[in-house]
Parts: structure tokens; sequence; C-alpha cells
């Protein structure tokens, strides 16, 4: 009688709801390797790049980019990225999240934004002016992040064009709200010499209503069939 081999499989979590690449890692969790093509990407001519995904993953895909130009090497052992990257440097991430809060008026847009900010003008030790505008403050923190680390600046954008369908029932509000908005994204053209990589996810294309008017140079990868598998799950990758 032929003996049957018995076996373990290792059991591992899908990552229902979880949108941080760290956590996905260290637990050990099922991950879908998209890091060649974060590579692909970061490794174009260009410096702002705008992105509408067509499936779910965007802020899991913000998320790795996070970790990795903050130089996690750690978390990215035995990904396709592990061995294409042989720098792994250090550089400071600037991370914002537009949908934190929904916006229902201009102060809880100023809420939401002013949380977003008030975390980098502590880690940096920057205390902003009373009146300081958006972009003021970002350009400060820009600049102190450049001049503390010494290395170019990160920016990453997720649902950059939040604020703007919150109030899309109201016209005169989310004029306002547009015109915010425009002042907070103002910085990434004027800032551009301690800029290095700048990422924009959303799911509408609001250049036509001149928020970024000053990026003339915005790449836009919606549509780029380079990039087509970086959100979702392909039949080829379920099957692997």
């Amino acid at each position: 009688m032929q003996k049957i081999k018995s076996f373990m499989v290792e059991r591992r979590q899908f990552p229902i709801g979880e949108q941080d690449f760290a956590n996905i890692r260290n637990r050990n969790m099922v991950y879908i390797d998209k890091t060649r093509l974060i590579y692909n990407i970061v490794g174009t001519s260009g410096k702002y790049f705008f992105f509408r995904p067509r499936r779910f993953g965007k802020s899991l895909l913000l998320s790795t980019m996070r970790y990795y130009f903050e130089g996690r090497h750690d978390l990215f052992e035995g990904l396709a990225i592990d061995s294409l990257e042989k720098e792994w440097r250090m550089r400071p991430v600037i991370y914002l999240d537009l949908s934190r809060g929904r916006t229902i008026d201009l102060g809880s847009l100023h809420s939401m934004i002013d949380n977003n900010l008030s975390e980098y003008e502590k880690k940096y030790l920057i205390t902003p002016k009373d009146g300081d505008s958006f972009s003021t403050r970002l350009t400060n923190i820009i600049q102190e992040a450049f001049k503390k680390t010494g290395e170019q600046v990160v920016v990453l954008i997720d649902e950059y064009d939040a604020p703007m369908l919150d109030t899309m029932g109201d016209l005169e509000l989310k004029k306002k709200v547009r015109n915010q908005v425009r002042d907070l994204y103002s910085p990434l053209k004027a800032q551009s010499q301690y800029l290095w990589f700048v990422f924009l996810t959303g799911i509408t294309k609001f250049c036509q209503l001149s928020i970024f008017s000053e990026l003339n140079n915005l790449t836009d990868i919606s549509m780029d069939r380079r990039y087509i598998e970086i959100c979702g799950i392909t039949e080829q990758e379920i099957n692997d």
C-alpha cells in the first residue's frame, strides 16, 4: 500500500481591511508583490505622478511606497524589489491622506488638513504662526525636512480629491474647498528643488478644474499599460 506523506500547509491570513504594508509583512500575511512596478515607476524620468486606480489597493500602494522611500529594507526581503534596489537610500516622506475625515464645511476641511500637517510639524519641530496658510505650512515642512536630513523629500497624497467629492452637491462650498485644496498643493511646484518624488492618487481627474494648473508636468499613469496590474489582484496572481 502506497504511503501517503503527511504535511502541514502554512496558514496565512489575508489582509482584509489592512492597508499598512509594515503590518502585513510583520504579521506574515498574504501579500501580492507589486514592488517591481513601484521600482519601475521610480526609475522612469519625471518627478510628479498621478494615478486613478481602477481597482482596490491604492492606499496599500502608497503605504508600500512610503516604507520603500524610508529605506525599510527589512520589510522587502524576498520581494521583487529586494533584488532590484541596490542602494536603499533613506529619504524623508510626507504622507497626506485627504480622506481622514468627511468634508461637510470649511471647518471640517481645515481640521482634517491641520491634522495631516501637524504630524510633520511636530516631527520637524516647527511651530506654525497664527494665520499661516496651508501652502506656507507645507512649504515649511518640506524645507525643514530637507534641511534636517540633507535629502530631497518624497510627498505622497492619498485621495487628493476626497474633499471635492464630499461637496459635489453644494457648488458654492465646492468652489471654496477647491481653492483651499489648491493652496495646499501649490508648494509641490514652487518647492521642486527640495522634492525627489511626488505621487498622488484619487478617483477623478480634477486637473481640468485648475487644481494642478501649476503642475504642467504631472504624469498620469492611470491608463499606462505598463502599470495595469499595480492595484488589485489578477487571475494569474490568484493562481500563483
